[in-house]
């Protein structure tokens, strides 16, 4: 199962990009026996002013057909680490080609996107950037694939 983060704005160079480039690196290496992977970044940027909407609309275009579609926003499900390798594992399992992981624009993402979701998870009430948000999602992703893979990387 291919997977997706769909993001609003560009990560430029930093330690933000060197850790996501980390992590991703590592979920290729540790996704590909599992079938997850590889991952894919897509970055847009609403250049004209339009607004959730807008970024909602570019955000779609950027989700593959079919993809499961994950949502990260502050009002979804808090999961434990093991609970998010499961449902990767679920979908991967059930024949899912894609699973996209959409982080929206400071306003948030569009309820019209949200609505399409099959999940949407939160790392916590308090509302984090959207760049460390970037960061989180690819730890979590290779921590998930870890954990697939009967890693001791995640520790009980």
């Amino acid at each position: 199962m291919r997977l997706h983060l769909c993001a609003v704005g560009r990560l430029r160079a930093g330690p933000e990009r060197a850790l996501v480039d980390d992590y991703l690196d590592r979920l290729g290496k540790t996704g590909r026996p599992l079938g997850l992977g590889p991952p894919e970044e897509h970055e847009v940027e609403d250049k004209r002013g339009g607004g959730m909407v807008a970024e909602g609309q570019l955000l779609a275009r950027a989700v593959p057909a079919g993809a499961a579609i994950c949502v990260l926003d502050e009002r979804g499900r808090q999961m434990t680490s093991p609970e998010f390798a499961e449902v990767l594992a679920g979908w991967r399992d059930a024949g899912r080609q894609d699973a996209a992981f959409v982080i929206g624009g400071a306003d948030g993402i569009d309820p019209a996107l949200r609505s399409r979701a099959d999940l949407a998870i939160s790392f916590g009430r308090m509302v984090w950037p959207h760049m460390l948000v970037r960061v989180m999602l690819a730890e979590q992703l290779y921590r998930a694939a870890t954990i697939l893979a009967g890693s001791p990387y995640h520790r009980v």
